[in-house]
């Protein structure tokens, strides 16, 4: 597949004419690289001093609250970029940690050139701005959504929260204890709840780790 077939997948580069992409590709200093199965590609905490493209394979990511008391893991899958808002920005690293859970095919752009493509690049200007905005919409929206009625509605919440992206397989690293003290609820009602969605086959219970096959199956 040539460059500007791969980049054409990415959400930064679609709109961009021939031209644009063949100049793109021609004068910005991309890398290259494959990870095997197992390895880690990137650590929570470590700075994001490039754009990091998935172009093919699975990523597994674990995405820690700030005392590391909950942990949720999840998969994305190519198509996608490592998140791009930490390039700028007060924090400049990543919040989530990445390995390979398949062989997989990366491409990145290091700050300085990824400066250079928003200077000269109208398209894929526009396209950050976008990617920014709409992230920045997600967040502020989040406070304004109308309360949960119910308790189950109120866990169902709690879990879509904490995920990066809201549908799929996810693991959460937790006690129940935990989640009641984040709901203030008793640990008993939350107990009762979850052996509820158990029993509907919407998620699977363990000690300290709760196994949900579908995410979006709770919205159902």
């Amino acid at each position: 597949m040539e460059i500007y077939d791969k980049l054409l997948q990415f959400t930064l580069f679609q709109g961009m004419s021939v031209a644009d992409l063949m100049q793109v590709a021609g004068h910005t200093k991309f890398g290259f690289s494959k990870l095997s199965e197992g390895k880690r590609l990137v650590k929570e905490g470590d700075p994001c001093t490039h754009l990091i493209f998935l172009a093919s394979g699975t990523l597994r990511t674990d995405t820690f609250s700030d005392d590391h008391s909950c942990r949720v893991s999840e998969t994305v899958n190519a198509p996608y970029i490592l998140q791009p808002e930490r390039i700028f920005g007060i924090n400049q690293r990543y919040t989530s940690s990445f390995k390979a859970e398949t062989p997989c095919n990366l491409i990145s752009i290091d700050k300085q050139e990824v400066l250079l493509l928003l200077e000269t690049q109208l398209v894929f200007r526009l396209n950050m701005l976008s990617l920014m905005a709409a992230e920045i919409q997600r967040q502020q929206h989040h406070a304004w959504r109308s309360a949960p009625k119910t308790l189950h509605e109120r866990i169902v919440r709690f879990f879509f929260s904490r995920c990066l992206y809201p549908a799929g397989a996810k693991t959460f690293y937790i006690l129940m204890n935990q989640i009641a003290a984040e709901l203030n609820d008793s640990r008993l009602d939350i107990s009762r709840a979850l052996n509820a969605m158990q029993a509907d086959g919407l998620l699977t219970l363990y000690r300290g780790r709760i196994e949900i096959p579908m995410l979006e199956r709770l919205l159902m």
